[in-house]
């Protein structure tokens, strides 16, 4: 597989324990990389997966109408929340 380069124009700084910088070395090495080659792809795959569903997601075909139909239906009345949007806001101006 290709690797593009990029220009990496960001730096991240972190401290650990002796203990932590062991294991990772020692991971690297398994991988034949060098230990921040390691380190970036390991904590962008992790990133990638943790912010996937936040992403994309996938409905069966009952869902999915479910979704639509919940995203046209007209908004339903709250009136504890017309109320709260009535009343000042800690944020308005005092006079």
């Amino acid at each position: 597989m290709a690797h593009q380069r990029t220009n990496r124009t960001e730096k991240l700084d972190l401290r650990l324990t002796k203990s932590a910088k062991q294991t990772l070395q020692a991971a690297a090495t398994a991988a034949h990389k060098s230990v921040s080659e390691f380190v970036l792809e390991t904590a962008l795959s992790e990133a990638e997966e943790r912010l996937a569903d936040r992403r994309i997601f996938t409905l069966d075909a009952k869902r999915w109408d479910a979704f639509i139909a919940a995203l046209d239906a007209p908004p339903r009345r709250h009136p504890r929340l017309k109320r709260l949007f009535r009343e000042p806001s800690v944020f308005d101006a005092k006079p």
